[in-house]
């Protein structure tokens, strides 16, 4: 793999209003209808969301998704995707490289909901 270039610059001020948040993923179910989508049910500590990922071609067991915890962008706007709501973003690591892409996950275990950055 060739990396990409570097995307053009941004103030700190663009990164500090990314939420960027560690979750644990509590259940992880195909989304009827779709070939991409899994929805993931994640505890942020004070809360659950539904978040809708497409990763479902890369996952043969996303049972084994069930108890990891990842990064997750939480304060993206709501979007409807193949009739469910998606309340929030997973951050993967090579998917925009064609690489199979993996979970951004923390190194050790912290609570639900600890910030990234």
């Amino acid at each position: 793999m060739t990396p990409a270039p570097i995307k053009p610059e941004i103030g700190i001020e663009a990164l500090e209003k990314v939420d960027i948040r560690v979750g644990t993923i509590r259940a992880a179910e195909d989304v009827p209808g779709s070939d991409k989508l899994l929805a993931l049910r994640v505890s942020f500590g004070d809360r659950e969301r539904t978040i809708l990922s497409g990763m479902k071609q890369e996952r043969p067991d996303p049972s084994a998704l069930v108890g990891r915890q990842a990064l997750f962008v939480v304060n993206l706007k709501p979007r409807k995707m193949a009739g469910m709501l998606s309340e929030g973003m997973l951050f993967d690591i090579g998917y925009a490289d064609g690489v199979v892409p993996v979970l951004a996950i923390p190194e050790a275990a912290v609570p639900d909901g600890t910030r990234a950055g």
